[in-house]
């Protein structure tokens, strides 16, 4: 939909609602660092615009009409190329949200939520963090835990080195690799190799997974996850 800069986040939008759509081309504007590549108004078109188009994070409505969110966020993480999803919706259903980290979001927003922190949403998930929106995340955590297939169990904390532990404490409060850093006084490259084994040692296939065993294990405790 438009020329596209190397410094540009691209942005897939997926909503059944031309206005919700327009609300968010306006927010996610070139000159805030985005640009939208493209637009769908229901989860079976996404696909067809991923082969079309080189996306760096895919912003998906949970409820429409024929393939809801969650499913078309199934099936793209079944893709080689499947750019991480941020799931958005105006509904604070718990069993919604926890089901869209069960089929792979990255994270998830409410629509109500701040201009800022859509943006700063749209912008960590594209950089391969997690964003859960605080306001509901203790609760979509509690609804996750239930209905997760936990498959092998995972191995007790003891099992991190106390670095380890302080990353994954960083990972279950909402920070960023960057944040984590510069809060540890690390690179950013260590940070990657630290999660990496992190989720090596405790069987974890992504960052909300981590965040999930962080708040199961009281490493964190709940409330607020995110930090300034």
């Amino acid at each position: 939909m438009t020329d596209v800069t190397d410094d540009c986040v691209r942005v897939l939008l997926v909503d059944d609602q031309e206005l919700v759509r327009a609300g968010l081309r306006r927010i996610l504007r070139r000159r805030a660092g985005f640009v939208i590549v493209d637009e769908c108004s229901d989860g079976a078109d996404v696909p067809a615009a991923l082969d079309t188009h080189a996306v760096d994070v895919v912003v998906m409505d949970l409820r429409m009409k024929n393939v809801d969110g969650i499913e078309a966020t199934r099936r793209l993480r079944q893709r080689q190329d499947n750019p991480p999803v941020l799931a958005l919706t105006t509904f604070d259903d718990d069993e919604l949200l926890s089901g869209a980290l069960r089929a792979g979001a990255a994270g998830f927003i409410l629509k109500d939520s701040p201009a800022e922190d859509l943006i700063r949403a749209v912008r960590t998930v594209a950089t391969g963090d997690s964003w859960l929106d605080s306001t509901v995340t203790a609760r979509v955590l509690t609804t996750y835990r239930r209905a997760a297939d936990t498959g092998q169990p995972t191995e007790p904390p003891d099992q991190l080195t106390s670095r380890e532990h302080d990353v994954l404490r960083a990972i279950g409060r909402g920070m960023t690799n960057s944040e984590i850093a510069d809060s540890l006084f690390i690179s950013e490259v260590t940070v990657k190799s630290h999660i990496g084994r992190i989720f090596a040692k405790l069987g974890l296939r992504d960052r909300a997974a981590a965040i999930v065993y962080a708040f199961d294990h009281q490493i964190v405790t709940p409330g607020r996850p995110h930090t300034a």
